[in-house]
């Protein structure tokens, strides 16, 4: 993807409307100066933008990333061309959305799992307490418990948040 011919397809689409950036910005919810950065190749619309772009001028967001009108024969090399550009320039990998997707879940669990550990470090310390042999040889088994719990419970979260798609 060249961002300065996408600019310049941009722009020659614009005019085209007879359009000024000013009415392109204000037609597709952004500002003139966003749109003359886009038109100078300074970064690329995003994708919601793309879209609405791309209704508007009646070109597909293949085109607009290939940076012109593209052909029929054209189209599907463009498009593998241009998927698998944006996955190599995709801002987080997998790997990257998964330690995300897990440090969030931590963060939003972390109550939940103090109270776990108090419980079991109570459940413990009252077993030694009234030297009660069967309360303190459980405490390892509701480690693994908690820690299984845990890790089912933020795993299907990540899962839902990566491979679904819905970011929140």
């Amino acid at each position: 993807m060249d961002q300065i011919q996408i600019g310049k397809f941009l722009a020659k689409l614009r005019k085209e409307q007879g359009l000024t950036q000013e009415q392109l910005g204000e037609k597709i919810g952004v500002t003139n100066k966003t749109v003359s950065r886009w038109e100078t190749g300074v970064y690329l619309p995003p994708a919601d933008a793309m879209l609405a772009l791309g209704e508007l001028f009646n070109v597909s967001v293949n085109e607009i990333l290939s940076g012109k009108r593209l052909t029929d024969a054209e189209y599907k090399k463009a498009a593998e061309e241009n998927l698998t550009q944006a996955i190599k320039v995709s801002i987080f990998s997998s790997k990257d959305k998964i330690e995300f997707f897990k440090k969030k879940w931590l963060k939003e669990h972390i109550a939940i799992m103090l109270f776990i550990g108090i419980c079991i470090m109570v459940v413990l310390v009252v077993g030694i307490i009234i030297k009660n042999i069967i309360l303190v040889s459980i405490t390892p088994m509701l480690i693994l418990v908690a820690h299984a719990w845990r890790n089912n419970t933020m795993m299907a979260y990540v899962e839902h948040h990566v491979y679904d798609e819905t970011g929140n």
